[in-house]
């Protein structure tokens, strides 16, 4: 049976392609959601991706994941620097969880260096765009030993 991992993106990812594509690139969400569906298949894991714009939803998903997901991949998005409730939700559910940003936040604005995430991540990718989903699935892959 496949590892089953849990890719979410936070707000305004939906707007992928069109937000801001010097700092985020060209490819739209449902691009790398494709790549990260082909990865997946590749490293012998079972992928699920969600998007949403409401820190409540994404807790919720979180909170889902319990014993029915082996990791978790996240790019939380604004809500890596005020989110308190995501950061307890993956505490509280355990599941080796990466997180993913496609900019280098410490490159950006202050208020972006700190993520309450990131405390309760076993692993960091920020600043390699849409590749960093990929290297999240692939330290995935053999953490879980897919």
């Amino acid at each position: 049976m496949p590892k089953r991992v849990l890719i979410l993106n936070g707000p305004n990812l939906n707007m992928l392609g069109i937000r801001e594509p010097k700092t985020y690139g060209s490819q739209t969400l449902a691009d790398i959601e494709a790549m990260c569906e082909a990865e997946g298949k590749r490293l012998g894991l079972a992928v699920e991706c969600k998007q949403s714009n409401r820190e409540g939803e994404l807790c919720e998903w979180i909170q889902e994941a319990y014993g029915k997901k082996d990791g978790i991949v996240i790019n939380p998005a604004g809500y890596s620097h005020t989110s308190v409730a995501i950061r307890d939700a993956l505490s509280a559910v355990a599941i080796p969880t990466i997180e993913v940003h496609l900019s280098n936040i410490h490159a950006r604005e202050e208020f972006r260096h700190y993520s309450y995430v990131s405390a309760v991540a076993v692993g960091v990718i920020c600043g390699l765009g849409a590749a960093g989903y990929r290297l999240a699935l692939e330290a995935l892959s053999e953490r879980l030993g897919a």
